[in-house]
């Protein structure tokens, strides 16, 4: 609860408002004085609130939604002034490796061939364009292309190769979609090098680039202790971007001059601690470590519960068979700001409208470039109800108080404030999330305001309407129990939608009569790998309620590349994990080599968990359909319609998982003709 100049400003009912008129014999002087003042000039640019689709595979479900739900969640996403109204949009540069919870494809599998029509990133940047056009685009690869490490795990083996693939993806971006990047990074959460950014920022230059900045490394900020020994690698480096900083800089990251970003925070399961955390960094990172952007890994937690990070977005939408989504409560701490406050608008100083709250909380007061409007956003989140999943918080508290907000000579012209309100709660009672409540008039330059704990409010001169958010949301389901795909009906080198690529790259290509579409898996040979899946030389994409399948029937017809052909195709049920783990799960993985007739049943990806294997009578020189059927402990493979084993399995493969297909090693290989049923 707060009040302000006789308005009740909280929960608007009579009951309340009545127990507020009871509570208003607090003095004057029981109220804590804080002053916006921009006599002295203000602070840093506010550079935006951004989310990250990508790093990896975050968005893969949202493409597939119905058409009026897909909209109505980007609108959440993207549209001004509605939901979250995201600044900016940041991007992975598909790399064909894992890289968190899936692969996203590269423009170049190989050094050969070019395509800007693989994946779903680029839709999304168009979809949000669409929306708002003012939003920055900023693109980082986390993976790379095996070709591009030379046979090396290196990026920076040929950095003029590296920076050539880059600025080729940025290129494809404004010749094939017309979008114009903003922003690129170097790689993601692993090691730079000045020299490959220099070379990169030539490379820019050299091919009309001039305007896209680089923001280095995002990773940690040993990359200003660099640019501090180095005047070229300073000047190729507009912007430091560094992850999870846990509100804080450093000195030598403050003497670059150079503005400070949190390029990717937040990673947290999106309940009301979520939303906490968020509201708490959003204003903190500038508060305490003069951070002007901050962007939230991930955007929208558009990928199956069961991969790594569920929920970790600022809203949900993992149910494109269902139409079900949810707008959840992160999405209305970034509204605070948002809303009223753009790209361009300018931070006052510290101490004069940007600051710690005497008895926990922060605010930060932003002015337009015209210096005609004014937002104050305030929080007040307690520790135990804002804790991000990294760093570690250290403990404080946060209590009532009242605070009285004192405006310079300067904002003389404020004679009101329009009242934007949060309360998270924590019991049974419900939420208060992005009120509008009524303005409150400044008298003699001040506002008065009795502040509780878990809330944001936003005092601001810019007039808006509340708008309704949408309703009729289809109600929550289950992957559906049977499910059939011929990739008929995706465009050309779509990624086919409901599977879930965790290593390797699967995209629909044309091959003619009768097959006409199929998946065909693309990887040739290990990528420059982000993380350790990709380590197994074993291509997978997986699809299905992996929390509640464990008996199942699972079929597809498969085919080993005649050019760069894989060695192996599979089937496999009860898939236990994804992710950067996907090397480790277990499951039912059922292997066949058709040039030398034999098949191997294992119990794990990894292949270290033999089960049974054999040799296989007649395979078919082009096409062979591969059947599993998994009840219980009963496991029965099939090939062709016939049966080529039938088998017991321990009480350990028992655990429900998907049901996936792939290839060993990686290669060629094409997948069509795919059904799965629950049994």
């Amino acid at each position: 609860m707060y009040r302000s100049n006789h308005y009740f400003l909280g929960r608007s009912c009579s009951t309340l408002f009545m127990l507020w008129f009871l509570l208003i014999t607090a003095t004057a002087s029981s109220f804590q004085l804080y002053n916006v003042d921009q006599t002295n000039g203000t602070g840093r640019r506010f550079d935006g609130i951004g989310g990250l689709s990508g790093g990896g595979a975050t968005s893969k479900l949202l493409v597939n939604y119905p058409e009026k739900q897909r909209n109505e969640i980007l609108d959440y996403l993207f549209k001004p002034g509605f939901g979250a109204s995201l600044q900016i949009l940041k991007v992975e540069i598909g790399g064909d490796a894992q890289s968190t919870d899936g692969s996203e494809a590269s423009h170049m599998h190989n050094s050969w061939e070019e395509n800007y029509f693989r994946g779903y990133e680029w839709w999304l940047l168009k979809e949000a364009k669409k929306r708002n056009p003012s939003i920055k685009l900023y693109c980082l690869p986390w993976g790379f292309p095996y070709w591009i490490g030379n046979g090396t795990l290196s990026p920076y083996k040929t950095p003029l190769v590296t920076a050539t693939y880059v600025t080729k993806w940025i290129l494809g971006a404004k010749t094939h979609h017309n979008l114009t990047m903003d922003y690129v990074g170097i790689w993601n959460e692993r090691a730079f090098t000045a020299d490959y950014i220099k070379i990169l920022r030539k490379c820019l230059n050299t091919n009309g680039l001039s305007n896209v900045q680089i923001v280095a490394a995002d990773g940690g900020w040993s990359i200003a202790d660099a640019m501090l020994k180095d005047e070229e690698l300073q000047a190729a480096v507009s912007y430091i971007g560094v992850h999870y900083p846990g509100t804080v800089s450093t000195d030598k990251a403050m003497k670059t001059g150079r503005p400070l970003w949190s390029s990717e925070d937040y990673s947290t399961f999106n309940n009301n601690v979520g939303a906490g955390c968020w509201a708490r960094i959003l204003n903190q990172n500038y508060v305490n470590g003069y951070m002007s952007s901050t962007i939230s890994w991930n955007l929208i937690a558009s990928y199956y519960s069961t991969l790594p990070y569920n929920r970790c977005g600022l809203m949900t939408a993992y149910e494109p068979w269902s139409g079900h989504y949810e707008v959840n409560s992160p999405i209305w701490m970034t509204a605070h700001t948002t809303h009223f406050a753009g790209i361009g608008w300018k931070y006052l100083k510290h101490d004069n409208g940007v600051g710690k709250l005497k008895k926990g909380g922060s605010y930060v007061s932003l002015v337009s470039p015209s210096g005609k409007d004014l937002t104050i956003v305030i929080e007040t989140m307690s520790h135990n109800h804002s804790q991000c999943i990294r760093p570690a918080l250290p403990k404080y508290t946060v209590e009532p108080q009242n605070v009285t907000i004192q405006l310079d000579s300067s904002f003389s012209f404020v004679k009101q404030f329009y009242i934007w309100f949060s309360e998270l709660s924590f019991t049974q009672k419900p939420s208060v999330l992005f009120q509008q409540q009524k303005p409150i008039p400044v008298i003699n330059g001040q506002v008065n305001l009795t502040l509780g704990v878990d809330q944001v409010i936003t005092l601001t001169t810019v007039k808006h309407d509340q708008l309704q958010p949408y309703g009729n949301v289809p109600p929550s389901a289950p992957f559906p129990t049977m499910y059939a795909e011929d990739f008929e009906g995706f465009p050309l080198y779509a990624e086919p939608y409901n599977f879930a690529q965790q290593t390797g790259s699967f995209e629909v290509v044309q091959v003619g009569e009768p097959y006409n579409k199929v998946m065909r898996q693309m990887v040739l040979e290990s990528p420059v790998a982000w993380c350790l899946a990709d380590y197994g030389n074993t291509s997978i994409t997986v699809i299905g309620n992996s929390s509640a399948w464990v008996d199942t029937f699972v079929s597809v017809k498969a085919r080993i590349g005649k050019v760069n052909g894989s060695k192996e195709v599979f089937i496999a049920a009860r898939v236990s994990q994804g992710g950067c783990s996907t090397l480790s799960s277990r499951g039912v993985f059922f292997f066949v080599d058709p040039i030398n007739k034999t098949y191997h049943l294992y119990g794990d990806i990894a292949k270290s968990k033999a089960i049974l294997s054999g040799t296989i009578s007649e395979t078919e020189p082009d096409w062979n359909k591969l059947g599993l059927y998994t009840k219980g402990n009963i496991v029965i493979g099939l090939l062709n319609e016939k049966i080529i084993f039938s088998t017991s399995v321990e009480d350990i493969y028992l655990k429900p998982g998907f049901v996936g297909l792939g290839t060993y090693p990686y290669g060629i290989a094409d997948f069509d003709m795919f059904f799965v049923e629950e049994i």
